[in-house]
């Protein structure tokens, strides 16, 4: 079920009016997206022709696999194919090739004696994919005293994976943050003359600026391409495939946009609610951001209508509503009881309507979709649009209990988005006196500078990463997909909130980082994203 424009028409009286004059208001700047062109989105590689030219070139990359018979080459092939976006295409000869270096490693016959690199290598990338690695495997490089490492600042390759790998480090390995802190050192010291190979100069600036473990993955995906696509090293074949491939995801993308535009532009909910953020596309690039594969549409669709309700909540709660109102409504939405409501300003009951029909539409269309009984009361149960169920096609009991068994990780995630969130938002929400951040609460609690508070927080979200590490270990097959998608909220949030508040200023240089390799200007003053537009330069 739609809701129509007929429900948020708000009817106010001149008492309603006067109390809304009195609302503290958080000026927002006005949508830059405009939906005419939005809706103007076109590719033409949705085409079939695309996806036949696609399957071939996936064909060819394919037999890499088995015409690369050296270890190091294997790992680096893999590496490339994850950064360029092709993974989900060759999961299969992936996990052959992880399992092989993983039982090397099990029975002493790993042969990475001495190379610093293909150690760094190995380690990343069989803890990215959730593999049991010990941190002994740098064990060779430490010095005597084993506090520090043994590394010659002549290898910036082999330094710069080091310092990659060391964020996948996990509680107690100090090994790790010996890694860390030596690698950054070198790395921060080196400049563009001091380095002779390729590009390794670009990529230590990158990784310096996040590291890739922190990094959503589709947003990096054109960046990676221009960077392998100058490696002489690379295998033509790869960044062929790899621009394609992100053509017509691209296109994927761009319908999904167009559709879920449509859907908001019919809510009319901010031309009601004047107080809120009308971020659609920022919401929409959170949902590209967890899962970017064009067979997820519905889950970006329905996750990026949950993240706009968010926001417009987030601003009930932060800039229009009294603690009275605030805890009427939120009884009313814990118990999801619409009479509990109808003494609350009217704005704050269509946010409320608006909640009800996007859990009974989601619900229906899961129950249709998927086969299920009885979605809605799973959804009503939280209290919120639980986009969780939304991730599977069949209703099995252990992954539906997947939050409830893994509370630590969620908890730690959010523990990061909070933190981010607040380092980047907490100078504008001070300056117009919304609820204190952690960065503020720690300056008072602990009588220190703001420069202190926010190296405070950057330490406690380096150290929850550290425990969403260790529980991202060893999860069977079916589950590490839903780890996968949950990490990637944490990643969402470091790329919105690296230069500042990626989702209240549009108008910043810093909007860059909601989709770094998608934002591209005209010779207007309107910023267009280039999810918008393909990839060029098409061999």
């Amino acid at each position: 079920m739609e809701v129509g424009r007929q429900i948020l028409q708000c009817q106010t009286n001149s008492e309603a009016f006067a109390i809304d004059q009195q609302r503290r208001s958080a000026n927002y700047k006005p949508n830059i997206w405009k939906y005419d062109f939005l809706q103007s989105l076109s590719s033409k590689y949705d085409e079939e022709q695309y996806k036949t030219q696609a399957e071939r070139l996936r064909q060819d990359v394919k037999h890499l696999f088995v015409e690369t018979v050296d270890l190091q080459a294997i790992l680096e092939l893999v590496d490339c194919i994850r950064k360029l976006g092709l993974a989900s295409h060759f999961n299969d000869e992936i996990k052959e090739a992880l399992d092989s270096v993983a039982s090397s490693m099990k029975n002493n016959s790993f042969n990475g004696e001495g190379n610093l690199y293909f150690a760094a290598l190995s380690f990343r990338l069989l803890r990215q994919h959730g593999y049991e690695v010990s941190q002994d495997v740098f064990g060779e490089f430490l010095d005597e005293k084993g506090t520090s490492m043994k590394i010659q600042c002549e290898d910036i390759k082999g330094v710069l994976e080091v310092y990659e790998a060391s964020h996948l480090a996990v509680e107690g390995e100090t090994i790790l943050d010996y890694a860390k802190a030596f690698s950054a050192r070198i790395l921060k010291g080196i400049n563009n003359c001091t380095v002779k190979e390729g590009n390794i100069f670009t990529r230590v600036v990158h990784a310096l600026e996040l590291p890739h473990h922190w990094r959503v993955q589709w947003f990096d995906v054109k960046w990676q391409i221009d960077a392998y696509e100058n490696d002489q090293k690379i295998n033509k074949l790869l960044i062929d495939f790899a621009k394609i491939n992100f053509n017509i995801v691209q296109a994927t993308l761009q319908k999904d946009l167009k559709e879920i535009s449509r859907w908001w532009r019919n809510l009319g909910l901010t031309e009601t609610l004047k107080f809120t953020r009308d971020r659609l596309v920022e919401s929409f690039l959170c949902s590209v951001g967890l899962v970017f594969e064009p067979h997820f549409s519905c889950f970006r669709k329905w996750l990026t209508k949950a993240i706009v309700m968010v926001l417009v909540i987030d601003d009930v709660y932060d800039i229009y509503g009294s603690l009275e109102e605030l805890e009427h409504f939120t009884s009313a939405v814990n118990r999801w009881d619409s009479r509990i409501i109808q003494q609350l300003p009217e704005c704050m009951q269509i946010c409320f309507q608006v909640l009800d029909s996007i859990v009974n539409e989601t619900a229906s269309e899961m129950e249709r979709e998927n086969g299920w009984n009885h979605a809605q009361p799973h959804l009503k149960k939280r209290g919120q649009i639980s986009v969780k169920h939304y991730l599977w096609n069949q209703n099995e009991e252990d992954m539906l209990d997947f939050f409830g068994k893994n509370q630590e990780l969620v908890y730690n995630i959010s523990l990061i988005i909070r933190l981010c969130n607040d380092l980047g938002t907490s100078e504008a929400e001070q300056e117009r006196g919304d609820a204190a951040s952690s960065i503020l609460c720690h300056m008072k609690e602990t009588n220190v500078s703001e420069e202190t508070a926010r190296t405070y927080i950057k330490d406690m979200i380096s150290k929850s990463w550290k425990k969403v590490n260790g529980q991202c270990i060893a999860k069977s097959p079916k589950l590490q997909s839903l780890v996968n998608i949950n990490t990637n909220m944490a990643r969402v949030v470091h790329n919105l909130y690296q230069y500042g508040d990626g989702f209240g200023v549009q108008d910043r240089e810093n909007k860059r980082q909601i989709s770094p390799s998608w934002l591209i200007h005209s010779n207007s003053t309107e910023m267009k994203i280039s999810l918008l537009a393909c990839y060029c330069n098409q061999g």
